[in-house]
């Protein structure tokens, strides 16, 4: 059995998918980019500042399939530049400092709206 999540606290879907789907005690995150749901814009152009949001608009999504961060499991983080790593690992690091899920980074050729962070992730509910 699954359940589609979805919260007004996060970005809403630019396309035909979930924010999250429960299924089997699992939440699976689609990605989230840097979008301010009170503004519909990108936070900023600074990476540190798209990763704090793209973990902010995360918990929402989990908060909303009722988990959070500390039931992550497993994330993908996607970078526009490899070069932004250290930036970006240093903002996830404060948010999974005692449960660090396993996680894949990886570059992409082009992130949708053109972030420069998106990340997905599994979690336990």
């Amino acid at each position: 059995m699954k359940e589609t999540v979805s919260t007004q606290k996060a970005p809403g879907a630019i396309g035909p998918y979930s924010q999250a789907i429960k299924a089997n005690g699992m939440v699976f995150c689609s990605g989230q980019i840097p979008i301010d749901v009170a503004t519909g814009e990108f936070v900023s152009d600074d990476v540190a500042e798209q990763t704090e949001q793209v973990l902010t608009n995360l918990s929402a999504v989990l908060e909303a399939a009722g988990a959070n961060l500390g039931d992550v499991v497993k994330t993908t983080v996607f970078l526009a530049d490899m070069a932004d790593f250290a930036v970006m690992n240093e903002v996830y690091a404060k948010y999974f400092s005692e449960n660090k899920p396993a996680r894949a980074t990886v570059q992409a050729a082009r992130l949708p709206k053109d972030a420069r962070v998106e990340i997905d992730c599994i979690a336990v509910v």
